[in-house]
Parts: C-alpha cells; structure tokens; sequence
C-alpha cells in the first residue's frame, strides 16, 4: 500500500534500454482443448504464485483473451519484466508453455519518498521483493531530509502480500519511526507508527478490509485506531491500469479504545474510473474524507504539491478536517511497457504523456462552501516502473496559485493522495 522504492538502476536505466520478448510467440487455434501447462524461467518464484492467477487450464479450450487477461494480473504482482507466451499445436490439441524473465529480487538501493511536510526525503534501503518465492515484499529503509539536510529522519519496515497461507487474504504490514520537523504544522514531530491492513477477497473482485493502527506521538501521547470497509476492484491491472473500476468504502475510528489524545471517525469514499481509446487512457477520480469529533493539530488535512493539487505548493495556512478532491487525466501511452536488462538486472520501463484538471475543498466547518474551494490544470511525463509504479513530473497552473509550479511524484497520483503524509 506504502511501500516506498527507489533505486538508481531505474533511472539510469532509461537511456540504455535493450528490449526483448513478445506476448505471444506462435499462434494457438482458439477453442483447442489445451493438453498441458509448462513454466519456464521461474528460478526464484514458486510455481504456484503464477498458477493462481491462469485461466487457460489443462482439458479446457484454449483462449487468446484468457491469455491476455492472465499477462495483465501476472503483471500486477511486480515480479517479472517480460512474460510471453509459446502454443505449440497438435491434432490432439495445444500445449503451452508460459516464459518467464524475473525482475531483480534483492535490491540494496537508494530510498526516497516525497511528503507534503518534507519534500523529498533519501536514504538507503534493502529490499526483497519476492521472500521465499511466495510473492512476498519486505523493506528496510533510512530516509533523512534532502533540506534542509538532516533535518528529518526515518526508519522504516514494510512488509507486504496479496496472499496469507495459501487464502486470499492480502496483508500489509508498516513500521515507522520519525524524527522530523513538520513544516506544515509547525511541530517537533518525534514518533512511533505501526499499521496492519488485511483484504479478505470474498468473490473475485470484491474484498472486505480491516486495518489498526497504534501511534505514539511524544509529547502528545498515543492515537490507536481501528476501521473496516468494503473493496471493489475491477481494475485490468492493479499496475498502470487501462479500463475498469477502483470502489473503496471505508470507516476508521481513531482513538479507538484510548481517546485520551483524539476521538473521531473519518469516513472514506476512494472512486476511481478508467477507460481506453486506443493510446488514450481516461481517468477519473475523486477522493471524499469527512471526520467529525476531536482532532489534533498534527492530523490536520494540507494541499498543496505533486500528490494533491498541482497547481499550488503546499501551505501551513491552508488545512481542514475534511475534503474532497477530484481529477480528470488523459494519458497517452507514448511507450507502451518494454522490459530490459542492465548489468545483469532485469526491469522493465514505460512512457506516458499526461494532461488533466483537479480541484478540491478542504474545510473545517460542518459543511464546505466555494470559499474552501480550488482548481488547478497540468501536465507533464510519467516514467512507468518497477516497485514504485511510475515516476511522475508534472508542471501545474492556476491563477490562485500564482506562477506554474514544476514537482515530481512518485506513485500514481491515487495512491500518494490517500498516503501523502507519511
């Protein structure tokens, strides 16, 4: 959900790219029975990690769309840069033979990642982003300010999977520790977080979430909280989708069984839509965060920046209990995703033009008016990589903002939004 991911071998990547692979190598008659399944190049990922997300099955009819959608979620789990597919036919039938390149497992790396109070924040980090060959993603990081330099420190855990024991349970688990002066809200911020989220998929796309967290601020004290929510996602590809839709509901109450320091509840609307004509993409979403009851300073709501509004840098002056954000992106797919080897690493890279407008309110009162509202244009380039998702830089505008603001993101812009403060 957070895991953050950097690492120089993407970048440097870019300018020296060899590509490789097809989707489909040979051609397979549609609707001849399929007489086996083979896999070839799964050196690290277990067997099973893949068969879990085929269509195409032994004794069943052979489908080119199955294929395509099977590319599509093997893609999704970030574990291979190319995957393509060898029909080999028969009187009998077919028999296929799924290839596979791995992407780079162990990863020591630079780390990076960009909050609303901080700016950009480095450091360095060890990952493995495939335990065990179950598809499982651990982190260990340091990050520290950029500036002022050492002005804000990190350390964090992650770890995360979309499978628990063989059940379709998705869980993901983050510890931070902070040490960091918080420019937005203008306080020493020295604290403890931890956070577990589990997805139980229920039918196909469907999924009912809970999360806790435990908080320690110093100081202030400890802000445990507990919620639940319900998930629909029929996204075609949970990395850079295409067509489909993101649906998420979501109830937290913060200060759950502890409301010494803040007691109350945020209700979550995340809405997201895609649709596809040939290299256009259109996107619309919107994000809803409404939070009645006693709120501290340091939970305060900003805009303002790549993961908010474009168009504005972020503010101290501006914050709210509550908002509500929408966007409307074009993107055109100037690079569709190619996969390439550098120094004996396999990655892969892609290239998107963006353009699009957003507005928001961020309000305190008990309902917003136009005076809590705005509204900026932008656009720019986005860099689709491995484990971080894209590389986003984007130049913004607005006549409230003053002056076109240029800033670089890292996530797709949804996915920053929901977790842009730590």
């Amino acid at each position: 959900m957070k895991r953050i991911l950097s690492s120089l071998t993407f970048l440097l990547g870019i300018g020296a790219v060899a590509f490789a692979g097809e989707s489909l190598a040979g051609t397979c008659t549609e609707g001849k029975p399929v007489q086996s399944i083979r896999f070839s190049g799964l050196d690290d990922t277990q067997p099973h990690v893949v068969e879990r997300e085929l269509l195409n099955a032994s004794g069943k009819p052979f489908s080119s769309e199955n294929f395509r959608i099977e590319k599509l979620n093997l893609e999704s789990l970030d574990l291979f840069s190319d995957i393509s597919l060898v029909c080999t036919e028969s009187a009998e039938g077919v028999e296929l033979e799924y290839r596979f390149t791995e992407l780079l497992h162990w990863i020591p790396s630079p780390a990076g990642k960009k909050t609303d109070q901080d700016g950009w924040m480095l450091g360095l980090a060890l990952s493995h982003l495939n335990v065990a060959g179950e598809d499982i993603r651990v982190e260990a990081q340091y990050r520290t300010s950029v500036s002022p330099l050492f002005d804000s420190k990190e350390f964090a855990i992650y770890a995360s999977s979309p499978w628990l024991l063989g059940l379709p349970l998705s869980w993901n688990f983050e510890f931070l520790r902070t040490d960091s002066w918080d420019d937005l809200r203008n306080f020493d911020d020295r604290s403890w977080y931890s956070h577990l989220e589990i997805g139980a998929r229920l039918w196909k796309d469907f999924s009912f979430l809970w999360a806790a967290s435990y908080r320690y601020v110093q100081k202030y004290g400890a802000v445990p909280d507990l919620g639940v929510g319900v998930l629909l996602d029929a996204r075609d590809s949970k990395v850079d989708p295409h067509l489909g839709a993101y649906e998420e509901f979501r109830v937290t109450r913060y200060g759950a069984f502890y409301a010494d320091v803040e007691d109350y509840i945020e209700f979550l609307w995340d809405n997201r839509l895609y649709y596809p004509m040939g290299r256009f993409i259109t996107g619309v979403s919107s994000l809803l965060r409404y939070r009645p009851g006693t709120q501290m300073f340091f939970d305060r709501l900003h805009q303002g920046g790549a993961n908010t509004l474009r168009g504005f840098d972020p503010d101290s002056s501006i914050h709210g209990r509550h908002e509500a954000i929408w966007n409307v992106e074009e993107r055109f797919v100037l690079l569709e995703r190619h996969p390439f080897s550098i120094m004996g690493a396999n990655l892969f890279w892609g290239v998107q033009l963006v353009a699009g407008v957003e507005g928001s309110f961020l309000w305190n009162t008990q309902t917003p008016d136009w005076g809590d509202y705005r509204q900026s244009v932008y656009g720019g380039i986005h860099f689709i990589i491995p484990a971080l998702d894209r590389i986003r830089i984007e130049a913004g505008y607005s006549p409230d903002g003053g002056e076109i603001k240029v800033a670089v993101g890292l996530y797709d812009k949804n996915t920053s939004l929901r977790w842009r403060s730590r």
